[in-house]
């Protein structure tokens, strides 16, 4: 058995035209959910960028116990159990921050890797004092600064990272598509922000604006005008349809080999992105509505042939290792919270009733595919936050000396196999409290304009919130910061 997964970041389901979308030009998306069974409920959990793949190593929730940060000592790595019984595991990626401080060891988990550079600020070509910034970047800084001295070096498509990414992964599947026991990993930063996409791709959504070059938006709350909003869309489609085109590669490569009779293809992203809805770009600030935690899944399994068909059972990242393991006959690790999806694929049998997402720090959020309830923190200052880790490392840097000085160690967590962690006072750029505790029905209110109030409907899912959290080993302050009764 093989499997390939195709995974982009900051892809949303309502940017495609397999998710109702008449206006983004993503054939080769639509082709895809043909050859595949389409997920509706499929929901992110610990968000954003490093905190997702760290569940797609361990299949467990993230953002409970830690932020942003590598692989710890205690985790279990599925690409590394399955490169430690005999399926090679490749991992072809111009995601840049895989290469930082904080994201330093997940690619040795692999048998194998290769990256492409260039994308956002990814410190890659050296000018000394900085290149002159053409476009609305002003509040980017040195990031802004760098990205522009990366653009000059990706003129053309093919020197695009996306290009080069998926050009390597057309490589690995040239030299290896005969061979059996491998997954390949092909993953682009695309379609996050900057949307620095090839005129090629622009031409295909003519509009009219006339302000500065602009398309990389802020996080934050939305100030621009109706035109600038659409312009910045039209901006993100663009660079939709460059993913597209490149998907389509991997289509047709596993057409003309005809590898759909024994390889999985999975493509899937880390989350969504606000582009204006609910008065907000970005994530991470604001509650996440389902622009951002709702995402596209696809999936094709030979054993089962479905294709083409919607499942409606609550999926969610961590259920993609366990997936994979499965595939290959493996054993889940005891830790591993997700649930493998062959049966799920096969006649959309439920592997879960609820699902936990959030980002460490924010709102602790749960679902049940219908209702969407977001636990603020019930103290402005957003305490008692710690994080808990052995690898305390952010962004781009290792944690400062001075984040150590009240330091203690906490004991051993359900999953760390007998080590004690960290426990370090956390931080968040804006508390939840602002927003308050919100609740969803998504059934009758799908774009979340209009919270609810309904005490038992509450009350369910507060059950549910609890019942996660305790299967996860939630850290005891996490109650309290969120006012809910310790089991």
């Amino acid at each position: 058995m093989k499997a390939i997964m195709v995974m982009y970041d900051s892809l949303r389901r309502n940017m495609l035209p397999s998710y109702g979308c008449d206006w983004v030009i993503a054939p080769n998306f639509q082709r895809l959910a043909e050859n595949t069974v389409t997920f509706d409920n499929a929901y992110v959990g610990s968000m954003p960028c490093m905190p997702a793949r760290r569940e797609l190593h361990t299949g467990r929730y993230n953002f409970l116990h830690r932020s942003w940060g590598p692989i710890e000592p205690f985790d279990d790595s599925t690409p590394e159990i399955l490169k430690q019984n005999g399926v090679h595991t490749h991992l072809v990626s111009d995601h840049y921050h895989y290469w930082e401080e904080g994201g330093c060891n997940y690619h040795t988990r692999y048998a194998t890797w290769e990256n492409s550079r260039g994308q956002e600020g990814d410190p890659w070509k050296g000018v000394v004092g900085g290149v002159e910034q053409l476009g609305n970047f002003s509040d980017r800084g040195v990031l802004g600064n760098q990205d522009w001295v990366n653009r000059e070096h990706m003129l053309e498509i093919k020197d695009q990272p996306q290009a080069v990414t998926f050009s390597l992964g057309l490589e690995f599947l040239e030299r290896n598509h005969d061979a059996d026991n491998w997954l390949l990993q092909i993953e682009t930063f695309d379609p996050h922000e900057p949307y620095y996409a090839h005129q090629k791709y622009k031409d295909l959504y003519p509009h009219d604006y006339d302000g500065p070059l602009w398309d990389w938006p802020s996080y934050g709350r939305v100030s621009e005008s109706p035109e600038a909003i659409r312009h910045m869309r039209m901006e993100n489609a663009a660079l939709v349809s460059m993913c597209d085109e490149h998907l389509g590669k991997v289509l047709d490569f596993m057409d003309s080999h005809d590898m759909w009779k024994d390889t999985m293809l999975i493509v899937n992203t880390d989350h969504g992105f606000l582009l204006g809805e609910h008065d907000w770009w970005g994530k991470c600030l604001m509650p996440f509505y389902n622009e951002v935690a709702n995402m596209p899944l696809f999936v094709w399994d030979p054993r089962s042939g479905k294709r083409g068909e919607r499942r409606k059972s609550l999926v969610q990242t961590i259920d993609i290792p366990a997936t994979l393991l499965e595939l290959f006959g493996m054993e889940l690790p005891a830790d591993m919270e997700g649930k493998p999806l062959r049966r799920t694929v096969e006649n959309d049998q439920p592997v879960r009733k609820a699902g936990l997402f959030g980002v460490c720090g924010g709102h602790v959020n749960v679902t049940d595919g219908r209702y969407v309830y977001m636990r603020a923190p019930v103290r402005k200052d957003n305490t008692p936050l710690f994080e808990h880790t052995l690898m305390p490392t952010h962004m781009r840097h290792t944690f400062g000396v001075e984040e150590f000085e009240d330091m203690t160690l906490a004991e051993p967590f359900s999953f760390t196999k007998g080590c004690r962690t960290m426990k370090i006072a956390g931080r968040t750029r804006r508390s939840p409290h602002d927003f308050g505790t919100l609740l969803f029905d998504t059934e009758r209110d799908s774009d979340q304009q209009s919270p609810i109030q309904d005490a038992s409907v509450e009350a369910r899912m507060i059950e549910l919130l609890i019942e996660l959290m305790r299967a996860n080993d939630a850290p005891a302050e996490q109650y309290e910061r969120l006012g809910l009764p310790r089991p």
